[in-house]
């Protein structure tokens, strides 16, 4: 049985705080404005994840007016979220993410944002698969406003197709 989720987020650029994408601090960019640490890629991954199992969205189980996920960072968000997914019986076969924005370029970072995602979500880099694009100049992303992400998840609940990594 598979399960297909889709997830989307968007911030605002801001000057007061470091650029988070992917579980990765991207130096000499702005920030993102967000309650926790914005990572706009994280959030999306994990909505993605969420809609797959039926669980809503991030913003049910991370309320951006609960004080304790202030400034938390993405990738625990994540692990949480993988933690649901697996006590619901579902493991992932696999992710797509693409980041919109005019800046930062993603590709020389993807490789590493693709193993922080991996890893907050204990499964293998080679199951997720992170990419770039712009807008060409068109809309708030164009404009420099800021940046937009969006993932898709495919899970499985037959344990033997899991993209687990393997113990060493």
């Amino acid at each position: 049985m598979y399960r297909v989720g889709t997830g989307f987020d968007a911030h605002a650029f801001c000057e007061e705080r470091a650029l988070i994408l992917g579980g990765v601090e991207i130096p000499g960019c702005r920030g993102l404005s967000g309650h926790s640490d914005a990572d706009v890629l994280s959030h999306a991954v994990a909505d993605a994840i969420l809609g797959a199992i039926g669980e809503g969205d991030i913003g049910r189980h991370f309320p951006p007016e609960d004080p304790e996920y202030k400034d938390i960072s993405s990738l625990v968000i994540l692990s949480e979220v993988a933690r649901m997914m697996t006590d619901k019986g579902f493991g992932i076969k696999n992710i797509d993410c693409t980041v919109v924005c005019e800046e930062p370029k993603i590709s020389p970072h993807a490789p590493e944002m693709k193993k922080k995602i991996a890893d907050a979500l204990g499964i293998s880099p080679e199951a997720v698969n992170v990419k770039g694009t712009s807008t060409d100049g068109l809309g708030f992303t164009g404009r420099k406003e800021g940046i937009a992400a969006m993932a898709s998840a495919c899970l499985s609940r037959n344990p033997s197709t899991f993209s687990y990594r393997e113990s060493s």
